[in-house]
């Protein structure tokens, strides 16, 4: 029984695509890049934005340790929020299996929320606790708490 034309040209088009691949194949294990080493392989930027095999020239070149100090200084965070003092509550809610509790703050009678991860000791329910307060998208989170004798 013959083939039809349309079965020819698919096994054609098969036969050929599989010999592009292993061409392709054949070529990578020609040109593969195994075994450069770390320094051929680096890429800097330069002023332009541009890719350069040689690192481009640093401001802070000789710039002696009172300098890069001065520099690091400069690039702190200005509006970083002042460090509160340590706050003290009671807490009202503990779920051990979950991980998680609120605490009623006694300086302003509201809710904040702790994870198990920022205890610094065993707590439960109806214990006096002092924490930190840190502002978070959701509201008020504790950080550091820790049983209050």
């Amino acid at each position: 029984m013959a083939e039809s034309f349309s079965k020819k040209e698919k096994r054609n088009k098969k036969a050929k695509l599989k010999e592009e691949k292993a061409q392709k194949m054949r070529d990578r294990k020609l040109n593969n890049d195994k075994g450069k080493s770390l320094e051929d392989m680096l890429a800097f930027v330069d002023e332009n934005g541009n890719l350069t095999p040689v690192p481009p020239k640093s401001a802070n070149e000789g710039a002696g340790l009172h300098e890069l100090a001065t520099v690091a200084r400069n690039r702190a965070t200005p509006h970083a929020p002042p460090a509160e003092p340590a706050r003290t509550g009671v807490i009202s809610f503990f779920n051990t299996s979950k991980g998680f509790g609120f605490i009623a703050d006694d300086n302003a009678k509201e809710s904040v929320f702790f994870h198990a991860n920022q205890l610094l000791g065993p707590v439960k329910e109806k214990d006096k606790v002092s924490f930190e307060r840190e502002r978070t998208s959701r509201g008020y989170n504790a950080r550091n708490v820790k049983p209050v004798e």
